[in-house]
């Protein structure tokens, strides 16, 4: 949000509790030359966000950029989850996604607004959406789900000049994170941060900048495309290298064959 505020975006986010948090935002957004408006939004709530649309961008006021980044789930195993479990989180990750981009390619198709030159659609998912782990199967379900529909919606969107694409992000330092591996049993947050070739966890501004590049015009002939930003965590296997060397690897003597010759 403020990566686009800089770029002279006039933002609106939402939020569904932390009222104090999104005003400060606003605010800070206000004393760094920006524009920007908070609304209150319950993604569960088909009512809601129609009145999102309505109060912020009613027909004729256009739109040129919506990203889509909330995600809530239970971290549960699958035999735990509860019907109640499954449609909220799909409610809240899926649905709200799609009801969103409808309802902004609305505005960016409405000529009267000058809007429809096309514009930008981003979706933010998460590395459970092709990587299986514990507790994350809700979540990671729904998220490629996301990445799907991605897909489905630019190749029908294309013709109107509007792409629409998704940031993939790794294990990203917010506190989502920090819950995700309070739970007993989940690995150690350092050991796991040692597997990722860049030796660090992913930053929010890490995400941000990747979907400031996708909504800017340099991404113009990008869409239906699923942008992973990971720090590699995602391209690298059993040995990582964090742990290669530790134990010295028997000789190919020791293990009772003879050395290949070079």
């Amino acid at each position: 949000m403020e990566s686009l505020a800089a770029d002279g975006a006039d933002v609106v986010f939402t939020y569904r509790r932390s009222e104090d948090e999104a005003q400060a935002l606003v605010s800070r957004i206000a004393a760094d030359g920006g524009s920007a408006r908070a609304h209150r939004l319950e993604l569960e709530s088909l009512e809601d966000i129609d009145r999102l649309f309505d109060d912020e961008f009613p027909p004729g006021s256009g739109l040129d950029v919506l990203v889509a980044s909330a995600a809530a789930s239970a971290f549960k195993p699958f035999t735990e989850l509860s019907a109640q479990n499954l449609e909220r989180s799909w409610a809240t990750n899926v649905r709200s996604f799609v009801l969103l981009a409808q309802r902004a390619a609305e505005r960016m198709r409405d000529e009267r607004s000058g809007a429809g030159r096309g514009g930008r659609i981003v979706a933010v998912t998460s590395y459970g959406s092709h990587r299986a782990f514990p507790l994350y199967g809700s979540i990671g379900s729904d998220k490629a789900s996301v990445e799907s529909w991605t897909r489905h919606i630019a190749a029908e969107l294309g013709r109107d000049g509007i792409t629409v694409n998704a940031v993939n992000g790794g294990l990203v330092d917010t506190d989502s994170l920090h819950y995700f591996y309070g739970h007993d049993g989940v690995p150690d947050l350092d050991t796991m941060t040692s597997r990722i070739p860049l030796g660090r966890l992913g930053t929010v501004d890490d995400i941000a900048e990747a979907v400031r590049f996708l909504a800017s015009p340099g991404a113009g002939y990008i869409t239906g495309h699923t942008l992973v930003v990971d720090g590699g965590l995602t391209v690298v296997a059993p040995p990582f290298w964090s742990e290669f060397g530790r134990n010295t690897p028997p000789t190919e003597e020791k293990r009772g064959r003879r050395p290949t010759d070079a």
